[in-house]
Parts: structure tokens; C-alpha cells; sequence
């Protein structure tokens, strides 16, 4: 196991009085109060989808997650773990195939992210475990292969279910990962696991120095299935999570806070947790990927099988777009030529899929 996915000696116990003060032990410090984080003080203009989504690219199996390689999408293949790349044309190419990806209901190869240095990094699910790979592209647009891989992080806990999966770099280009509880609830609330978390790690894996809790990958904790991450342009996080039969989520993220899972789901007003800004029944919601186009944060849905608009100026309010046109939705992101695409999910198992499903669609934005 990779030294780094686990919290020892003097961290954990750190990491652990700190999060016992947060969940209001004795006379300590009660930490974050039930009332959400205020929005960012400078949302920007929201945007809204105009037009009919129109078919980028179809035929996807089972697909995960979208990254781009400068103006080039790759594309994760849950099942067989296999990474595509995009042409122009709207057909695909194999990448490669990530080495060891164990498929089992949720799992597999879910998200893709790539820094600055154009090097691609994967979340995937092995034999023992979740872990994320980086992998040296090769070749250029056309022609791009998987070179040498580095497993950054490892045995993060993993399941047919709960499994997380999501990975972003920040505005700080750190690297967020969110982590499902895996079917362990207590372990959500426990900082010596990885399991129920948003972790931050430097691009090569380490802890950084200014993470909430001394030596430890956690960022904040307490989740139970959280799969969007997102910033606003003033570097506010928003998350989207899972939840289990009474609301989903849609929650500002700051560094060392708890947002309550097991012990809360949706907006509780316990004054030991932090509450999401938003919420909604998981029939309506299920939300997956997530991304933020100038002042709007836009969130795919699964069971929802829409496509959701929140304003970040007021993120209490939402909008559906597209609702039960395109099926389960998995990911949204922002093309780099400013339109938005997102990805539907009829052909994992739990949709279902119609004739060139499934598919990445892309819509035009324009002001509000």
C-alpha cells in the first residue's frame, strides 16, 4: 500500500481531536455551524443553455468522465477501463487501457483529470481497492497513447456501491478526490479513513502542508457519495452528493468542515455540521458530474435524468433543463470553446439505452 493513503502516528491523532471538537465533544469548539457557507461575494453573470443539444459524439459504452488535453477529449469507459480519445468528427480512438480496473456495479474506471503539465491522472478501482494512477501521454491530437504510469494514491476503500470517484485540480492546482463511504457509514465520520471524504494532494500525492488537519489527505469529511466538483471564479468549491433515500446534495466545500453523513442527510440544523446550500429527493436528482460556466454551476443528473442550472450569486435556486430527453445524465463539463457538453449514462446498467446511446451532447450558453 502507498505510504500516503493512510493517516499515522501524530496526524491521526490531530486529525482526530480535531474532528472530535467538531462534532461538539465536551467544552470544545462546536466547528462549523449548521448554516451553509454564504455564497461568493462576486458570482458573475449567470448563463443558461440555448438551443437544442446537439450530438458531439455517440456509440459510448458505459463512459465516466471527460477531460481535456488542451482542445482534445478523453474519455473514460467505466467497465473495461478503457480511455478514448475524441476526434473532431465525432469519432473515437482507444488511448489505452488503464492496467488491473475491477468492474462491480459502481466501479471501475470513473474520473479523468489532467494538469498543467498535460500528464493524465485516473481514479479507478483495483483488486484491493480504489487508487489514483498518473499516466505520461504519448504521442500528440490523433495519436495519443498511455506511457509511463505512477500510482500516486492507493487503498482508498472501495465497493460495488458508494464508490466516489470524481478527481479535479483546483484553482490552488491541488488535486481533489472524492470518495464514496463504500457501504461503511461510521467510516465517513472517521479521520483515519479515506472513505466518505474530499481529499486534496499535491500532483505527485503527497499531503500538503496547509491541509486542515497536519499530515492527512482529508479535506473535509463526513460525505457519503460525493461525485461533482466544482469552483466558482473567486475559488469557491461546490460539491454535488448522493445521498441515501431522503435528499441529495449540493454543498459548499471548506477546508476541515463536516457535512454530517451518517449522522445527517440533507439540511438538518444541527449546529455540528455543515448543511448543504441546496437539496433535492434523489427520484429528481442523482446528481453525478458537475461544472461552473461563468455565474452558474450546472449539475448532471442520473435519476433526475436532467440537466440542472444553479445561479452561484444564489445557490438556494435551481433550474432544469432538458428534462427526460437524453436519459441518465453522468457529467457536464465546459468545452474550451465555452459551450457546454455533458455526457449521458444509459448503458451502465441502470438506464435505458436508445439507438446511438450513449452520447456526448453539447448545448450553447448565453447570458441569462
Amino acid at each position: 500500500m502507498n505510504f500516503r493513503s493512510v493517516v499515522r502516528g501524530s496526524a491521526l491523532l490531530s486529525a482526530l481531536a480535531l474532528v472530535v471538537a467538531g462534532c461538539g465533544a465536551g467544552d470544545a469548539d462546536p466547528g462549523p455551524t449548521s448554516s451553509a457557507p454564504a455564497a461568493p461575494a462576486d458570482g458573475g453573470a449567470a448563463v443558461l443553455p440555448v438551443g437544442t443539444p446537439e450530438d458531439v459524439a455517440t456509440g459510448l459504452a458505459a463512459p465516466w468522465s471527460i477531460a481535456f488535453v488542451g482542445d482534445t477529449a478523453l474519455i473514460s469507459s467505466r467497465d473495461d477501463g478503457d480511455v478514448w480519445e475524441l476526434a473532431d468528427d465525432g469519432s473515437t480512438r482507444l488511448v489505452g487501457t488503464v492496467d488491473g480496473v475491477v468492474h462491480q456495479g459502481e466501479s471501475g474506471l470513473l474520473g479523468l483529470a489532467v494538469d498543467e503539465q498535460d500528464r493524465l491522472y485516473a481514479y479507478s478501482t483495483a483488486a484491493d481497492g480504489n487508487r489514483v494512477q498518473r499516466f505520461e501521454l504519448t504521442g500528440a491530437p490523433g495519436s495519443y497513447g498511455l506511457g509511463t504510469v505512477e500510482t500516486i494514491l492507493d487503498g482508498i476503500p472501495a465497493a460495488s456501491n458508494h464508490d466516489g470517484g470524481r478527481i479535479a485540480f483546483g484553482p490552488d492546482r491541488m488535486l481533489y478526490v472524492t470518495t464514496g463511504d463504500a457501504g461503511d457509514r461510521p467510516a465517513a465520520q472517521d479521520p483515519g479513513s479515506l472513505a466518505g471524504k474530499i481529499l486534496r494532494l499535491t500532483p505527485d500525492g503527497a499531503a500538503p502542508d496547509d491541509n486542515p488537519f497536519p499530515g492527512s489527505l482529508v479535506y473535509s469529511l463526513g460525505h457519503r457519495n460525493p461525485q461533482g466538483l466544482a469552483w466558482a471564479a473567486d475559488g469557491t468549491m461546490f460539491a454535488a452528493e448522493f445521498g441515501q433515500d431522503t435528499w441529495d446534495e449540493l454543498n459548499i466545500i471548506t477546508a476541515g468542515s463536516n457535512y454530517g453523513w451518517p449522522t445527517v442527510e440533507g439540511i438538518a440544523g444541527d449546529d455540528q455540521f455543515v448543511d448543504p446550500v441546496q437539496q433535492w429527493e434523489p427520484d429528481t436528482a442523482s446528481p453525478s458530474g458537475i461544472a461552473v460556466a461563468d455565474g452558474t454551476v450546472f449539475i448532471a443528473n442520473l435519476r433526475g435524468s436532467v440537466l440542472r442550472s444553479v445561479p452561484v450569486a444564489d445557490p438556494t435556486t435551481s433550474s432544469d433543463h432538458f428534462a427526460g430527453e437524453h436519459g441518465r445524465l453522468r457529467d457536464v463539463v465546459v468545452a474550451p470553446d465555452g459551450d457546454l457538453w455533458f455526457l449521458t449514462n444509459n448503458t451502465d446498467g441502470r438506464g435505458d439505452a436508445s439507438d446511438g446511446d450513449d452520447r456526448i451532447l453539447r448545448v450553447r450558453l448565453e447570458p441569462a
